[in-house]
């Protein structure tokens, strides 16, 4: 049987190159970073080299790169940590309607003390400016609003943000979730204008459990971990040097390998929407204007996506009904919600997420199975084709 693995937006193979950095910070260069002997200082030159290394990657200083354990723990400490060290320029925050159960929930534990707004979406998923410019304020102290979606794909104008938010209100910091852009998107800091910015390892063949966090010099935000001095005192915690050297591997090859990965994804996705297309009606491809090259979300309507999902996995071909964070949720996507589209296609809802490794025979695959599947789920649902939310 074939085993195809489209589910590159919950987490990547890491690369051969990532684990041979990794192995001696494992079993030779053992040491405790934070130490002053030999061992540790040892250690501790490989988490300054993949420092360096993402600080490169972002154009960033590298006193201004925080590891954490991922992109979770990063979104978890701007959203409370920013309201807990600005609370006195005020208590108004403003996410994007679209963002990561990460930001939402973190917004939505802060919702008693601090004034939360969402930022709608349209149709294809991008936010409204023009909502933005309104909400504003004197006293608003962050807005955040990721780069790439995780579950369409769809790219955000962080740029933009940036420009309407410090004119409206220069005190009030922004950040971008650029978890699932750092792969296909070049992200320049200085060029962005943002205050803080989330990368995270596992999605881009670094290892899982490491991430990182930019933090602008002169942006007051509290400490999240508490219980030791690590990261410059901002972040308790033992350093994890091996997953670290590997993530700042990871990071320069992807640098490195970045323009022709961008093109091979937009090419194998693009073959892929074509073939679905041609091949099973009653579809609809979110985002698809507007989406990074490595995602494909489509709507089968009729039937269950996560139905689709269980019979593709039967035949080998790994794919999500949508975030891998929440996929053992039974609620309907808060972001095709945002989008506006009716509860039966969010029911159908699949997501696709390519690697470099996946080929035109693997894509034919994947759509003869896919059409089998459709037909099957088809003929056994209680709805039928007049009940169609696609005309």
């Amino acid at each position: 049987m074939k085993s195809i693995y489209l589910d590159n937006s919950a987490t990547t193979r890491v690369g051969d190159k990532v684990v041979s950095a990794m192995l001696p910070y494992f079993t030779e260069i053992y040491g405790n970073s934070n130490s002053l002997h030999s061992f540790g200082l040892t250690a501790n030159k490989g988490v300054s080299n993949a420092r360096k290394q993402i600080a490169t990657a972002l154009n960033a200083e590298e006193r201004e790169i925080f590891f954490t354990s991922g992109g979770t723990e990063a979104n978890n400490w701007v959203i409370k940590g920013i309201a807990s060290g600005n609370k006195h320029k005020g208590k108004h925050i403003i996410v994007s309607s679209i963002e990561h159960h990460s930001i939402i929930d973190s917004v939505e534990m802060l919702s008693n003390d601090y004034e939360i707004d969402y930022l709608p979406v349209d149709s294809n998923g991008v936010i409204n400016l023009s909502a933005l410019k309104k909400m504003v304020r004197p006293h608003t102290i962050l807005v955040s609003v990721m780069a790439v979606n995780n579950e369409t794909g769809a790219m955000q104008p962080i740029k933009e943000v940036v420009e309407i938010v410090k004119e409206k209100n220069p005190n009030c910091y922004v950040h971008t979730d650029c978890v699932q852009a750092l792969s296909v998107m070049k992200l320049d800091v200085k060029e962005l204008g943002v205050d803080m910015l989330t990368i995270s390892s596992h999605k881009i063949h670094g290892p899982k459990g490491v991430g990182a966090l930019y933090i602008k010099r002169g942006v007051k935000i509290d400490k999240f971990m508490h219980g030791g001095e690590q990261e410059n005192r901002m972040r308790g915690g033992t350093t994890n040097v091996p997953a670290i050297v590997g993530f700042g591997t990871a990071v320069e090859l992807n640098e490195l390998n970045k323009e022709q990965n961008v093109k091979y994804l937009t090419e194998i996705s693009s073959y892929f929407i074509n073939q679905l297309s041609q091949n099973i009606d009653l579809i609809k491809i979110n985002s698809l204007s507007v989406r990074s090259p490595q995602i494909v979300n489509v709507c089968l309507d009729l039937i269950e996506g996560e139905s689709i999902m269980l019979m593709l996995n039967n035949k080998g071909v790994a794919v999500s009904t949508g975030s891998a964070c929440a996929s053992t949720s039974l609620d309907k996507s808060h972001v095709l919600s945002a989008m506006g589209l009716p509860h039966q296609l969010i029911n159908g809802a699949v997501r696709f997420s390519f690697g470099t490794d996946i080929t035109k025979e693997d894509v034919d695959y994947v759509i003869t199975e896919l059409k089998q599947i459709v037909t099957n789920l088809r003929k056994m649902s209680p709805l039928k084709e007049k009940d169609s939310c696609i005309k």
